[in-house]
């Protein structure tokens, strides 16, 4: 009972494109886009979550739906901290007693600027004291990789604004890089090559699940063929084309590239007797990039290494995250703390 009354220790990957919170002793309890749908005139909240996503590209002049984080860091702050309290809120129903321990993951590519603001939104959002983890080794944890032992583990993270690649051993990130090509950058070359190719216009949703069911990174025995819709750019009148799995794999080549680029130079930089054990142990990847199709196969095809997809690559980093909630002091190692100054 004396738990539930300070508020429950969370851990929350607060992701550019979803955020999912998981609550000490219950698991994950959230799992909802990282979008807020504001009335502009008065300022208020309307929506947050799958209900703002909703509106996405659908809105009236007076109402924005906004995705307060970019590149996985903080573009709008009020936003982000509203969202967040929203959340909080959401997982614990008496509010006003909860005030509780938290750990937010971020991008290992961070700046101490962009850190703070992480830190400031957690107190604000009404957190009694907020821990930084780093994402990849969040994402390592969750992924069930032996992060504390002294072998080389290598994570490549994919999410929706930034590819996080990460060398782990010793509890510690030796080499890493985080690149802001991800998820959504998938999503913005598939709209600008319909737009290309097709003068076709698309919105931003119609984008994703066109990578979602035809996206992929690697030749494929099977592939399929979808009809996608938009507006024409000539006639600017609505049209449905057709498009197969290998026209869109070509739209995807870019930023790919730019993926299977960050991986080839953190191997680069990675001390040969760790390189010895990723060659063993392979490469994991998680985040929702690694669900695109052939992504491992493209990724064990340029770097002549195993590749595996971790158990549920959507959950990995909060999972790990929330590890570090439920063994708080054995894994209080691995978090980035710093005193909070008043």
């Amino acid at each position: 009972m004396a738990n539930s009354i300070i508020g429950r220790d969370m851990a929350v990957d607060l992701g550019t494109a979803n955020t999912l919170v998981y609550v000490r002793g219950k698991g994950v309890v959230l799992d909802e886009p990282s979008v807020v749908a504001v009335n502009e005139n008065t300022g208020e909240i309307l929506a947050v979550g799958h209900e703002a996503k909703r509106m996405i590209g659908r809105t009236p002049d007076n109402i924005t739906a906004i995705r307060p984080l970019s590149d996985g860091v903080i573009a709008d702050f009020e936003a982000t901290e509203q969202m967040l309290r929203y959340f909080i809120q959401q997982v614990h129903r008496r509010r006003y007693l909860a005030k509780p321990r938290m750990v937010i993951c971020v991008p290992s590519g961070i700046t101490a600027i962009e850190q703070r603001a992480v830190k400031e939104a957690g107190y604000a959002a009404g957190a009694r004291r907020v821990y930084i983890v780093e994402e990849p080794m969040a994402a390592a944890i969750g992924a069930g990789l032996p992060v504390h032992q002294a072998t080389g583990n290598m994570i490549v993270d994919i999410g929706g604004g930034t590819t996080e690649v990460a060398v782990i051993s010793l509890g510690g990130i030796v080499t890493s890089l985080s690149i802001r090509t991800a998820g959504d950058d998938l999503d913005a070359a598939i709209t600008s090559w319909l737009k290309k190719e097709y003068s076709l216009m698309v919105g931003a949703r119609t984008a994703e699940e066109v990578k979602i069911s035809l996206g992929s990174a690697f030749p494929m025995s099977h592939e399929p063929e979808a009809e996608v819709r938009g507006r024409d750019m000539v006639s600017g009148l609505p049209r449905t084309v057709n498009v197969s799995s290998a026209e869109i794999r070509q739209a995807l080549e870019e930023p790919l590239h730019a993926i299977v680029d960050a991986v080839r130079v953190t191997l680069d930089q990675t001390p040969p007797e760790l390189a010895g054990d990723i060659m063993d142990r392979g490469i994991v990847l998680t985040g929702g990039g690694a669900a695109l199709r052939g992504l491992d196969e493209r990724l064990r095809h340029e770097t002549g290494m195993p590749v595996h997809l971790a158990p549920d690559p959507l959950t990995s980093v909060v999972m790990g995250a929330g590890r570090c909630v439920e063994e708080f002091d054995a894994l209080q190692a691995v978090l980035v703390s710093e005193p909070r100054r008043f």
